[in-house]
């Protein structure tokens, strides 16, 4: 995506005046495009971000309706919004927050049918789910088709995010490796403190950007995991 040099400095210029970045490594993320899987809390967190910093094209896969639940925790809804669709209240959201990117919804979610697409279409996928059935299906295709994504989970006071990527030594299925269990356990909503998505989706904003940008060191064959409550957060090597 192209956009003014203007526009670039003006918008951008808390990220631009940062040591070795400048209107090249913007233009990077304007260049980019990441498959956001789930707007819910963390992803309220995470295309937030990504939008706000200017990655230039998100797709926003999910299939549920704004619940007055949500409130606690995802950010990018309001009380009017209950009932209407997810991603197409978070693309409204977002490009009133940035205007110059593209956003594109993806109303039914991310399924076996349409994953391999959209994910071809992708630098990067954000895992921002809350089941592992979906999680296990963006590993087989982001395995497949060599894509790198960035897993963030949470529940109660913790959460967790880390990298997998084609040359990752241990992969998803590695830390999980019972996935028939896993997949067969029923969906139950759990507690959690309206912070610990917004934690685990800003962690997991920072990372895509890293990869993108070629910036730092990314959390690759690592984990992190951090617990509220305690204020604890740990790095473990995988």
């Amino acid at each position: 995506m192209n956009i003014s040099y203007k526009t670039i400095s003006d918008r951008y210029s808390r990220q631009t005046m940062l040591p070795g970045w400048g209107a090249e490594t913007q233009q990077r993320l304007l260049d980019a495009t990441v498959l956001i899987v789930g707007v819910g809390g963390i992803g309220s967190a995470t295309a937030t971000y990504l939008a706000g910093a200017g990655v230039g094209h998100l797709i926003l896969a999910d299939p549920d309706k704004v619940s007055l639940s949500n409130l606690q925790r995802q950010v990018l809804y309001d009380t009017s919004m209950i009932g209407e669709s997810k991603t197409e209240c978070a693309a409204r959201r977002l490009t009133s927050l940035n205007p110059h990117i593209r956003i594109t919804i993806v109303s039914e979610g991310l399924t076996p049918e349409n994953a391999s697409q959209l994910i071809s279409q992708a630098d990067i996928v954000a895992d921002c789910t809350d089941n592992y059935t979906t999680r296990f299906l963006i590993n087989d295709i982001c395995r497949e088709l060599s894509t790198p994504w960035v897993y963030a989970s949470i529940g109660e006071f913790l959460g967790q995010v880390s990298i997998f990527t084609p040359d990752s030594p241990t992969g998803y299925s590695d830390l999980f490796p019972d996935r028939d269990l896993l997949c067969s356990l029923p969906h139950a909503a759990g507690g959690v403190i309206g912070a610990v998505p917004g934690v685990a989706g800003a962690i997991q904003a920072g990372e895509i950007i890293k990869l993108l940008t070629g910036k730092g060191t990314p959390a690759i064959s690592r984990l992190i995991s951090f617990n509220l409550l305690d204020l604890d957060f740990q790095v473990i090597n995988l």
